[in-house]
């Protein structure tokens, strides 16, 4: 299982980590943002499908951020996949 960690830009929280285990999601955990969004994102993508994640979460826009928490840790989680090459 590959460990992974992931700075955002431009949202309220500041660390993202996940692991990548055959194309699949686990351990996401994100460090500030709104509590009960991020908790329950990490919640629900305990053993998901990697790729399906990005193009679920990418593009979700926070207020005029142009970007929110949903849609840096599907950045995050497409540098992981990219450096992994899956």
């Amino acid at each position: 299982m590959k460990n992974h960690v992931y700075m955002p830009k431009g949202v309220c929280s500041s660390m993202m980590k996940f692991d990548i285990e055959n194309g699949i999601l686990h351990n996401v955990e994100i460090t500030g943002g709104c509590p009960g969004n991020t908790k329950a994102i990490c919640r629900l993508l305990e053993g998901a499908d990697a790729k399906k994640t990005v193009s679920t979460l990418k593009g979700t826009l926070c207020r005029e951020k142009g970007t929110s928490c949903a849609d840096q840790l599907a950045t995050g989680i497409e540098l992981a996949l990219s450096k992994e090459n899956i």
